[in-house]
């Protein structure tokens, strides 16, 4: 096939796809088809994990797809991975985070250092082991499973976790928590709560991530953004929120912005049928 045609039918494929507002970038390498979290250390490159199930590894994929790294997280069992945050000094931090019964008793983050410059196949990981504060029953029924998180970002020495909504009904309930972003095991303090929107398929919080700035937080739902500003600390859902329809009815699970950009953001989905396993960008407005 000549590289002309090659490049036709990405086109093609790509516009025939619902990706809605997104740009797509490139098929993520066939190992990784549950992308479940997201953090660029470079220009060139991002790192990801896998959520339930899978392997206990980092991996570092660049622009064409390619899986350039893979690190075996030493001391990090992957029991439910969900998202990824990174801090100022390099550090990634792996949610262990994936509660979807409401029922762990061993909820953890994992620290690693800088993995740009890992020169193994391993990293040593700490561990930031927390509870929830107002938790109190651990085998909840239907309409109080409130403790799964999948999102997570880091600010100012703490990490924010931001829950994923599993209760029926459904009634779009966010809540926000922090811990120290150190080792150690802490009682999650709770900060407040928000609610997203009423649909469940839609309004459920996969992701999060910060501005390089501080100036806006976004959260990420399947097919959706929410987007803060003009906030200030802890609560910041006391700040303007704007809601945007991304358009696309993939399985958004991961966002984060791009390196040295307040409004720029990449994105990646799981495999689902025929649709997922992808990178993506967006522009937020400036």
């Amino acid at each position: 096939m000549t590289r002309f045609a090659t490049l036709f039918l990405i086109v093609l494929f790509t516009s025939c796809s619902n990706y809605g507002q997104l740009t797509f970038v490139t098929k993520l390498p066939h190992k990784i088809s549950e992308s479940s979290g997201l953090v660029q250390m470079d220009n060139a490159t991002i790192w990801t994990i896998e959520d339930h199930g899978n392997e206990d590894e980092l991996y570092q994929v660049d622009f064409e797809g390619n899986l350039l790294k893979e690190l075996k997280v030493k001391n990090g069992k992957n029991e439910d991975w969900e998202d990824l945050a990174k801090d100022d000094q390099g550090n990634v931090y792996i949610a262990d985070t994936g509660n979807n019964n409401s029922d762990r008793k061993d909820l953890v983050i994992y620290k690693v250092p800088n993995p740009e410059i890992e020169p193994g196949d391993k990293i040593d990981a700490e561990k930031i082991e927390f509870y929830f504060s107002d938790q109190k029953d651990f085998t909840p029924k239907k309409e109080e499973k409130v403790y799964d998180c999948e999102a997570i970002f880091y600010h100012n020495k703490f990490l924010y976790l931001i829950t994923k909504n599993r209760r029926r009904p459904f009634n779009g309930e966010a809540r926000i928590y922090k811990v120290p972003a150190e080792k150690g095991n802490y009682k999650a303090e709770f900060i407040g709560s928000f609610n997203t929107c009423d649909e469940p398929n839609t309004c459920i919080i996969t992701s999060a991530d910060i501005s390089p700035d501080g100036k806006r937080i976004v959260l990420l739902g399947y097919g959706k953004l929410w987007v803060f500003t003009d906030f200030t600390w802890d609560n910041f859902t006391k700040g303007n929120m704007e809601t945007i329809d991304l358009g696309a009815t993939t399985q958004l699970e991961a966002v984060a912005f791009k390196v040295n950009s307040n409004t720029s953001l990449l994105l990646t989905d799981e495999e689902r049928g025929d649709t997922g396993q992808n990178l993506y960008s967006y522009e937020l407005k400036h």
